[in-house]
């Protein structure tokens, strides 16, 4: 098969490697449209540590179904699906919890951190463990159904906080996660959504989906922030993953609210300790998604979170170390690139 490899750092080669191996409880799909996560985009040249070449990365993918391993009832070959980009175990203290997303043997698809190294679907099959498959609703077109994994990580995040209904709350990045969540927020009874960001068309973007108020970045924004919010937001959700953004976020919250952390570009960040201390916020940690895959599909099946507006480009994946360099050099505006096998186009 015909498959999209980071070769070296920063190296991508559009080769012909084998067909996936898949064992008895797996299915072999044919992908139809995988999209560029962020994360790729920082693995590809190492600093994220997740992505150790040689690696077929993506993870935001569907397609259909190829083949199935003999233990396999419940799909056949034509089904439609996606699947949830983590692997786990099944077995450990975590999974019996029902918090596969912190499995002691997690696995994601895609990545290659140095102790596993998984292939995902920048290619034209890879092979899914069928317990992790999800039907498509007929109305949901492949370029749609692989934004089910961003969906679900922003309905994660969301979850993750106690209470939404009714609270006023900060977005802090309005890059795709961002523009995901503020529809979750929406979704979940938000009274007041204030998005925040460095560039004002990703701010107008997230206006037209759902956040009440967008706000550039400077050194007026939490000022801003908490007069619009009469002392600071109830909630701030940081999804972008920096020392600015993060001390941001914090200093937006009122006193006793709460700070969901999704974003994590960098692996560490200057903590401001002593803010989050004395005015007792709750900080939220979010790992994936845990269980979102099946509302995040009805949702976009009931067009209830949006996401073909997102879609910047489809392209042929043989073009894909082109899209891949133009989203690293953000040299043109972009949100999601979805790339399919070329014969799929």
């Amino acid at each position: 098969m015909k498959a999209l490899s980071l070769e070296s750092y920063n190296n991508f080669s559009y080769i012909n490697v084998p067909d996936p191996d898949f064992g008895d409880n797996d299915v072999l799909i044919r992908v139809n449209s995988c999209g560029i996560c962020g994360s790729d985009v920082h693995g590809m040249d190492g600093s994220s540590g997740r992505r150790i070449p040689p690696i077929i990365m993506g993870h935001e993918a569907a397609g259909t179904v190829e083949s199935v391993g003999s233990n396999v009832s419940n799909w056949k070959p034509g089904d439609r699906v996606t699947f949830d980009s983590t692997i786990y175990c099944g077995e450990c203290k975590f999974c019996a919890l029902q918090q596969v997303n912190l499995c002691e043997d997690r696995r994601v698809i895609g990545v290659s951190p140095g102790t596993y190294r998984q292939h995902g679907a920048f290619a034209e099959f890879v092979s899914i463990p069928a317990r992790i498959l999800y039907r498509l609703p007929d109305n949901v077109p492949f370029e749609e159904a692989a934004f089910v994994e961003p969906v679900s990580i922003a309905l994660h995040g969301v979850n993750r906080i106690p209470t939404v209904k009714s609270k006023s709350a900060v977005v802090i990045g309005s890059g795709m996660i961002g523009l995901l969540v503020i529809q979750a927020l929406k979704l979940r009874g938000a009274s007041n959504i204030i998005a925040v960001d460095l560039d004002e068309k990703k701010l107008k973007k997230a206006k037209e989906l759902g956040a009440d108020d967008a706000l550039l970045s400077n050194e007026n924004t939490v000022s801003s922030i908490h007069e619009i919010t009469d002392g600071g937001a109830d909630i701030s959700l940081e999804v972008v993953g920096m020392t600015p953004t993060l001390n941001l976020a914090i200093e937006s919250t009122r006193k006793g609210g709460s700070v969901g952390l999704i974003g994590n570009i960098e692996a560490r960040t200057d903590f401001p300790l002593q803010s989050v201390v004395t005015r007792e916020l709750t900080l939220y940690g979010s790992c994936s998604s845990n269980g979102e895959y099946g509302e995040a599909l009805n949702l976009i099946s009931m067009g209830e979170i949006k996401v073909r507006e997102l879609i910047s480009s489809i392209a042929p994946l043989s073009s894909g170390a082109e899209w891949f360099s133009k989203l690293y050099n953000s040299s043109e505006d972009m949100l999601k690139v979805i790339l399919k096998p070329d014969n799929e186009l």
